[in-house]
């Protein structure tokens, strides 16, 4: 019998900020029962909850269930920095720039784009949630600037435009005098990630879709020509199975010692009032990644997304275990907290109101695993840190697997070779820890 049980359960640190700053939620509704099923998807992210949107529509009247292991909008999905970017963003490299595919991932990531907008019209999701204003990479030097001007070419190579933005631009968009220029580029969502993933999931459910919360997979076992899903308290039987679990999926054995599991760590303020909003000055809603990919990404969110708060995201553990420390979250809120105020003296009190980490999963050669893994079981995984778009993708090619659909998305990750094995630990724990500290001091005043 092929028995595939999980080894661990999502952990996370702090709290999901996205969502605590949004009106609660019902109670969750888990799997408490038996059932039977046409389709089962595990994880209730973007990938999850896209998976479960293009089954539907592929497959009209299936009976579909989502088991999530925590809340909607609680697990990675409410622990990112909330864009949705179409452009080549490689985060391995030194400006983004990718790999020699960028115009098909290009073409793939607007895909995605144009999926959730369906689903955000589709559902009446707030516009406030999916917000088409672009985003700006942002440069503290003359070094990051010059990375900025490289990345420009190579859009330009690929027929996209950007606009450089010079630092009287910068502080009258970010209300900030520490950035010397800024390239600015369109086609990037601004979301509210929560506040997205919440309303999709409840419009999954007004379409008949099943989501289950607080209902964590501990084992998929084979049952004749179907699985068998368990939970807690309930199991689900089912003729094929999607794992939309981004680095969870290692857990059930699957592309062992093949994945990295890094935590990215954000800050939040609280709710500015009316005295340090004239202060800051600038745009009330924007959004910056740094030039140097290591640097810090900052989110300027107002009333209708949570409140008028900065975000600043920096800092990165290597963690094979999948739990960030107490004491490595701690040290990145000190960190942000000094980010912080060197980008806005003039809100040096304003105080921070949640730090959280975040689980990324990647892979060396930076592959997906989308394909079918057995019969009628598949994966939605490992998201090398662009979970909104790539998770969006890899959760409709699923779907699309596992409905019998060929399409420009299956063509495009059933292609990828597998992950790339790591160096054995404590080499590769310790090795990978080192390198990013060394970039995050070389990206010191990004």
């Amino acid at each position: 019998m092929t028995d595939y049980q999980a080894r661990r359960t999502p952990v996370h640190r702090g709290p999901a900020a996205w969502s605590a700053i949004l009106p609660g939620q019902p109670a969750p509704r888990p799997l408490d029962t038996d059932l039977n099923a046409d389709f089962v998807v595990v994880g209730g992210g973007f990938a999850g909850l896209s998976a479960a949107r293009r089954l539907m529509q592929l497959n009209p009247g299936a009976q579909i269930v989502v088991l999530e292991a925590g809340r909607l909008a609680e697990g990675a999905s409410g622990r990112n920095s909330g864009f949705m970017i179409d452009l080549p963003h490689d985060i391995a490299s030194d400006d983004y720039s990718g790999h020699g595919n960028d115009r098909v991932m290009i073409g793939l990531n607007r895909q995605a784009i144009a999926f959730a907008r369906a689903a955000v019209e589709d559902y009446g999701i707030p516009a406030a949630y999916f917000d088409p204003a672009g985003k700006v990479n942002g440069a503290a030097s003359a070094t990051t600037d010059a990375l900025n001007a490289s990345y420009a070419r190579h859009l330009a190579k690929l027929g996209e435009g950007s606009e450089r933005l010079d630092a009287q631009a910068m502080a009258e968009l970010t209300g900030s005098r520490h950035y010397v220029s800024g390239l600015y580029t369109p086609g990037t969502v601004l979301l509210q990630p929560a506040g997205y993933i919440r309303a999709l999931g409840e419009g999954l459910r007004r379409d008949g879709v099943r989501i289950c919360e607080a209902s964590a997979v501990t084992r998929i076992a084979r049952r004749g020509a179907g699985w068998e899903v368990t939970t807690a308290r309930g199991r689900a039987t089912t003729g094929k199975v999607i794992l939309a679990n981004n680095g969870q999926l290692e857990s059930f054995g699957f592309a062992a010692g093949r994945l990295m599991h890094v935590f990215l760590y954000a800050s939040m303020t609280t709710d500015l009032g009316p005295d340090a909003l004239r202060a800051l000055g600038g745009a009330s809603r924007w959004g910056l990644t740094p030039s140097d990919p290591m640097g810090t990404t900052m989110r300027r969110i107002d009333e209708p997304q949570g409140g008028n708060r900065i975000v600043t995201r920096t800092c990165a553990t290597y963690e094979p275990g999948m739990e960030a420390s107490e004491t490595a979250l701690k040290r990145a809120a000190a960190v942000h907290r000094r980010k912080f105020r060197e980008r806005f003296p003039q809100l040096a009190d304003v105080r921070m109101e949640h730090s959280w980490a975040g689980h990324l999963c990647l892979s060396r050669n930076g592959v997906s695993v989308m394909r079918e893994l057995d019969q009628g079981l598949y994966a939605a995984c490992v998201q090398n840190g662009l979970g909104t778009a790539r998770g969006t993708l890899t959760g409709i090619g699923a779907a699309e697997l596992a409905s019998g659909v060929e399409s420009d998305i299956t063509r495009h990750f059933t292609a990828e070779p597998e992950p790339v094995k790591l160096p054995p630990p404590p080499l590769s724990t310790i090795g990978a820890n080192l390198y990013l500290r060394w970039k995050e001091w070389r990206a010191t005043a990004e």
